[in-house]
């Protein structure tokens, strides 16, 4: 096994902690519409689904039905109103930049969140000028599971994908690291729900907390 070189976090979920604000401008939206407000555990395992998904479940709408579009415009611009006001790195994760930092090891975000909205969040933590990279769901022509992102990515921060570790909350982040090459590690701590197995998707490693993945970068040569 190769020696890891580089980190690539997915953002919501894995490196950022974006629930309570996508939570919020969702509970938001469902007053105006004079609705109930749902309770934050029923959110946030919708979270990486993105802004769509969420409208249909927060709504009991299909995909397919035409109100969807306009209240996903809504819910986005308010969201993007109040983009980092409770949004803060998953306990932990501070220590893990850090210490790839201090061992000139760079690190870099894949995310499917647009630009328009992944910059400002980056900006807003302080994170826009330490990321070695930042590929969003449209900075592409493909987005996860698709592996173009990855590859982007690694080719960024000049790292083969061999030696990279690209960690996500999402089967997609699996299937997309796998498919580029990478090492990939399940986010236990995102934003995962009863019904996902991620003990299934052939990741090679599961964190439980953030510091399980700075305890595999002090002590692997794998």
């Amino acid at each position: 096994m190769n020696a890891l070189q580089a980190v690539l976090f997915d953002l919501d979920g894995t490196l950022a902690d974006t629930a309570p604000d996508l939570a919020a401008a969702l509970n938001r939206l469902l007053c105006i519409e004079g609705r109930e407000p749902l309770a934050y555990a029923q959110v946030r395992p919708w979270v990486s689904h993105g802004g769509r998904y969420m409208i249909c479940q927060g709504f009991d709408l299909a995909t397919e039905d035409p109100q969807v579009a306009p209240l996903c415009q809504r819910f986005v611009a308010d969201y993007a109103a109040h983009i980092a006001q409770h949004t803060r790195l998953f306990p932990g994760m501070d220590k893990v930049l850090a210490h790839l930092e201090q061992q000139g090891l760079p690190w870099g975000i894949v995310t499917n969140k647009p630009t328009w909205l992944t910059q400002p969040l980056l900006t807003e933590m302080g994170l826009a000028q330490r990321a070695g990279c930042a590929i969003s769901g449209d900075s592409l022509v493909a987005k996860k599971p698709h592996p173009l992102p990855l590859v982007h990515a690694c080719e960024q921060l000049a790292v083969a994908a061999a030696h990279v570790l690209y960690v996500g909350d999402a089967q997609r982040d699996i299937e997309a690291g796998r498919r580029a090459g990478t090492r990939t590690a399940v986010a236990l701590f995102g934003y995962l729900g009863s019904q996902d197995a991620p003990e299934s998707w052939g990741a090679d490693w599961l964190f439980e907390t953030p510091a399980c993945i700075l305890e595999k970068l002090l002590g692997a040569k794998d």
